[in-house]
């Protein structure tokens, strides 16, 4: 689906809404308190009513679209762009292409992210690598320590063929570590693969990883055959072009949900319906209030 497709098909408000019912209720409409039957009332916004327990509302209620004056043919139209820009799609190009200010670009960006972030993650297995680098901050003085000192870490885990996932991290020790790998890599790991970073084997241990091995990058050596961390480090020169070319500027507040952004759109690259798949996150994910969203 490309943006003519999306400008013809959801171009007025009602076929948008249209859209959504099916996606959110796609066995027929019921109550979103109660689950019981609903009637549809003759209303511009087309809500819905239950008489069990008098309760209006409508499909975006309690969604990311809630209380967004935007019109949903807008919102279809920055999603698509945003799930389908590979390096991702900056709050400024949205405003100049979809038209809107700033503000709005920003806020409706930040609630895509949210319901992106809200997807369901599986537990990695088979082989695993896993790596970390630094975004942000200004190259101080010389030597490792200098460079990393103001910058943020990005902890990076990806199966060979399969997903991948970006944590915003406070710091690369072994517990750090040791508590990703505990939350995302399967107990039935074939190995995980990571350069000779020094927090990797404590890290491995904790963790309780029983096949670990490791690439020297410290000696120049970046492949033994399958052993490389290449897969993983290919995913951050995407996110560091996100950063430097699409982007050019975010805050460690916020650098979180562009990781969830980047990884969302990463493992879909390949599904034909994401844009629907997206919508789908969109209205089941909670309401993100602008009050939250900058607190």
């Amino acid at each position: 689906m490309n943006l003519v497709d999306i400008n013809t098909l959801f171009g007025t408000e009602d076929k948008c809404r249209e859209l959504l019912v099916r996606l959110r209720f796609p066995e027929g409409s019921r109550c979103l308190r109660c689950k019981g039957p609903v009637v549809k009332l003759g209303t511009e916004k087309q809500l819905f009513y239950c008489k069990d327990c008098d309760y209006q509302f409508s499909v975006t209620s309690g969604t990311v679209f809630n209380d967004s004056h935007l019109p949903l043919a807008k919102w279809f139209l920055t999603t698509h762009l945003l799930c389908e820009a590979k390096k991702g799609m900056s709050a400024c190009q949205i405003q100049r292409t979809v038209g809107m200010s700033y503000k709005t670009a920003w806020y409706l960006c930040h609630r895509i992210r949210h319901a992106m972030a809200h997807t369901d993650k599986p537990m990695l297995d088979g082989t695993v690598e896993m790596d970390e680098t630094y975004v942000g901050g200004v190259n101080k003085g010389k030597g490792r320590i200098y460079r990393v000192e103001n910058k943020e870490v990005v902890v990076g885990i990806r199966k060979r063929n399969g997903d991948l996932r970006f944590f915003h991290a406070q710091d690369a020790k072994a517990g750090t570590l040791a508590k990703f790998i505990r939350e995302n890599i399967s107990e039935d790991v074939e190995v995980m693969i990571t350069d000779d970073f020094s927090s990797h084997p404590v890290a491995m241990k904790k963790a309780g990883v029983k096949n670990h091995k490791t690439i020297v990058h410290s000696k120049g050596v970046y492949a033994i055959g399958d052993v490389h961390t290449n897969t993983v480090e290919s995913a951050f020169s995407l996110l560091k072009r996100g950063i430097m070319g699409t982007w050019h500027r975010l805050s460690a507040k916020h650098l979180a949900a562009y990781l969830e952004e980047m990884t969302f759109r990463f493992n879909r690259r390949k599904n034909s319906d994401l844009f629907l798949d997206t919508l789908r996150h969109m209205i089941t994910a909670p309401v993100l209030t602008f009050e939250k969203l900058t607190a």
